[in-house]
């Protein structure tokens, strides 16, 4: 059931713009129900965060023509609503938490509820420009195993260190056990994800054309192709933006500040930079050349590492925008 009320009037949080034509509404997320208002209108509207509610959301967006719908991450209690909204054709926007607070930063709105919050996904889901396509439905359940392996890899290094400073027999015991089955279910479940991504002929193509790549294992194509579904349509700096791996400059008049990387898709970035090491030591002659190159200049280990990361992440985006096997000798310099 919709509950409908009256939007407070925030002289400073207004966040209505007399030059946006696009009708779109802003969702705002919680565990149990869903906050919903409609730029341009004083109303707002309450759902539960269920499927009747969804089935009652998308009702009220039809009557109100909505023809975008803004929804700010929230850690996962939203894929549910995004799922059923672009099920039923509506456009759905994805905003970062970082994005809606810098547009309540750009609208003088220092008040903050979910109502008012609301308004602002509305208004900022309006005003964004060229939306992207939605993500392919197949994608997010095999994120979510990549992710859960994640997890397994995650909790062994950390009994791997337990176990190093463990004194105790028992616990030694005990540490070392764990680790033995985790690493027995994160096989498992590699294997399990891989066959289930193959099951897909142009998946598996993507995949078999990443793995040409010297340096880059079964593991860390399957986080390139299932986390970064746009390489092969990229340029090379917006593949390594959205990685994650992208130098950002930071000079205001004289000062030269010292280039930083930021923002980008962390899991994925944590894969690309985790294979970077064996890749440029052992396998790629390329990024050990880099590599060797960059640290005879003088840069750090990690510069080093993270150029190295770069360079994978460019070379994938390449054999997958010209759809053949990767050479050493062709590859892009």
């Amino acid at each position: 059931m919709v509950e409908g009320t009256e939007g407070s009037h925030h002289k400073e949080g207004s966040t209505k713009m007399t030059d946006i034509t696009t009708i779109a509404a802003g969702i705002d997320v919680a565990k149990a129900k869903l906050d919903v208002a409609i730029d341009g209108c004083n109303q707002r509207f309450e759902v539960v965060n269920a499927p009747a509610g969804f089935r009652d959301l998308a009702g009220l967006l039809r009557r109100h023509k909505v023809s975008r719908i803004g929804i700010e991450a929230t850690g996962g209690y939203e894929r549910d609503v995004v799922t059923h909204l672009r099920q039923h054709g509506f456009a759905v926007v994805v905003l970062q938490p970082i994005q809606v607070r810098a547009f309540a930063q750009f609208v003088l709105c220092r008040a903050k509820s979910d109502r008012i919050d609301a308004g602002l996904i509305a208004a900022c889901a309006a005003y964004r420009g060229t939306l992207r396509e939605a993500p392919d439905p197949r994608l997010p359940p095999l994120a979510d195993l990549l992710t859960f392996i994640e997890q397994i890899e995650e909790d062994i290094a950390c009994n791997k260190v337990r176990l190093e400073h463990a004194r105790n027999p028992d616990q030694r015991r005990f540490l070392a056990a764990d680790v033995k089955r985790l690493a027995k279910r994160r096989t498992k479940m590699l294997a399990k994800l891989a066959t289930t991504l193959r099951a897909a002929d142009d998946l598996a193509r993507r995949l078999d054309l990443v793995v040409t790549i010297e340096g880059i294992g079964e593991r860390t194509a399957l986080a390139l192709i299932i986390r970064m579904p746009e390489l092969g349509r990229l340029t090379r700096e917006e593949a390594a933006c959205l990685a994650g791996v992208a130098p950002f400059v930071h000079d205001s008049g004289e000062r030269k500040g010292e280039r930083h990387i930021a923002g980008g898709r962390a899991r994925l970035r944590k894969s690309v930079y985790a294979a970077a090491l064996p890749a440029a030591f052992f396998h790629n002659h390329q990024l050990g050349a880099l590599y060797r190159r960059l640290t005879a200049a003088g840069k750090p280990h990690k510069l080093a590492l993270i150029a190295c990361a770069r360079k994978l992440i460019i070379y994938a985006n390449t054999v997958l925008a010209r759809g053949t096997p990767w050479v050493e000798t062709n590859a892009t310099p």
